[in-house]
């Protein structure tokens, strides 16, 4: 893997170049990269595409999906129990408004996500870039009940991951997808990113009274 900064940055973006890049290592990247962005305070890891182009890439990577899905299942799992136990005991403190990471504005529209759908924002969140990040740490600002967080945490975490990793699956089956996976993947990063997009246009005309 080269050393560069600059080289290292877009190789973290590019999904297919960086899971080739982790060789023997790939499940414990992939579990690395999944337990970070589930609630570590880092929500700029290519999630979505890292799942969809391992499920599409497996059998060159030398593994297979459903062994990439438990390893994400479980990283997204141990993720979000991190990030509970973050907001419950350090809570805002860790973000401020002018923040390049922990930005207060995430927050806000997590817990903003979360009081809108309750339990059910860890699995619909779990599609949301940003709010991946954020709502287990939300769930534990608001004082959820850890038991009640149990039982929709792994739910997420098995619906994301397998989800991810199966569509990935079934596109690699298909040649023409397998020949075209760049375009793929900047498919999967747009569809992710029109939840964001309309949150900040829904913003936008709340502000503007438009």
């Amino acid at each position: 893997m080269t050393s560069s900064p600059v080289l290292l940055q877009i190789l973290l973006f590019d999904a297919t170049s960086l899971l080739h890049s982790l060789g023997p290592w790939l499940l414990i990247g992939v579990a690395t990269m999944v337990f970070i962005e589930s609630g570590v305070l880092f929500p700029f890891l290519p999630g979505d595409s890292l799942l969809v182009t391992a499920g599409i890439l497996a059998p060159q990577l030398g593994s297979s999906a459903w062994q990439i899905a438990v390893v994400a299942v479980a990283a997204a799992f141990a993720g979000d129990q991190v990030g509970f136990w973050l907001g419950r005991r350090s809570g805002r403190r860790l973000f401020r408004p002018d923040a390049k990471v922990l930005k207060l504005e995430y927050l806000e529209r997590a817990e903003s996500f979360f009081t809108r759908y309750g339990g059910l924002s860890l699995v619909l969140g779990r599609f949301v870039p940003l709010v991946r990040t954020y709502v287990p740490l939300a769930a534990g600002m608001a004082e959820m009940k850890y038991r009640r967080f149990l039982v929709w945490n792994p739910i997420g975490g098995f619906v994301w991951a397998v989800s991810m990793v199966v569509v990935g699956a079934l596109f690699g089956a298909i040649p023409l997808v397998a020949d075209h996976i760049d375009l793929v993947m900047i498919g999967v990063v747009v569809v992710s990113l029109v939840p964001v997009a309309l949150v900040a246009l829904r913003r936008v005309r709340t502000t503007t009274g438009a």
